[in-house]
């Protein structure tokens, strides 16, 4: 893949519209910007519409982080994305989901799992990812567990985490920090 697709954000030159933006990123919960944000600011307006949507999926959902995070890694999985894994894998960790259930989930494993959440949260996320559908059996456990609104947030949370992973690989987002591709 080539490097060349990498847009390349040159942050003493924005415009006054990637400059509001920016900042807007910088001075919320993330407290940088990096990776796909970076893309995005090619498009101030998507930038901006993306990175408002981000925000409330991964920080203001009623799902607890740990499930949040696994769906986000099913998603970083199942696009090979290997900047939302690196950023996303460590998170799942520190929010409460076991190293086991991350590893399997990178290596394309069914996790086995104790908690029933979990259970319901990834083969919800798998199985749309896979199928473009969910059954009334999996649908049902996450209903149980979080409501309707928690299934909702669910799917916003898989087709934003969807939209991150599309755009690492489409403009080949590097890793941060030099780390190893995880896929």
């Amino acid at each position: 893949m080539s490097d060349s697709r990498h847009p390349v954000l040159d942050e003493t030159a924005l415009t006054a519209e990637q400059q509001t933006t920016y900042d807007e990123i910088a001075g919320g919960k993330r407290g940088l910007v990096q990776g796909p944000l970076r893309v995005w600011l090619q498009s101030p307006q998507l930038a901006d519409r993306a990175q408002s949507l981000g925000a409330f999926c991964r920080y203001e959902t009623q799902l607890p982080p740990r499930v949040s995070e696994l769906a986000i890694l099913v998603t970083g999985a199942f696009w090979t994305s290997g900047f939302e894994w690196a950023v996303h894998a460590p998170i799942a960790l520190q929010e409460g989901l076991a190293a086991h259930i991350i590893e399997d989930i990178r290596c394309g494993k069914t996790p086995t799992f104790t908690a029933s959440d979990e259970a319901a949260i990834y083969a919800f996320a798998d199985e749309l990812h896979k199928t473009h559908q969910i059954s009334d059996t999996t649908y049902a456990a996450v209903v149980s567990h979080y409501g309707v609104q928690g299934a909702v947030e669910l799917v916003g949370i898989l087709g934003y985490y969807t939209l991150i992973s599309m755009t690492i690989n489409a403009f080949n987002v590097p890793l941060p920090d030099g780390q190893a591709d995880p896929f």
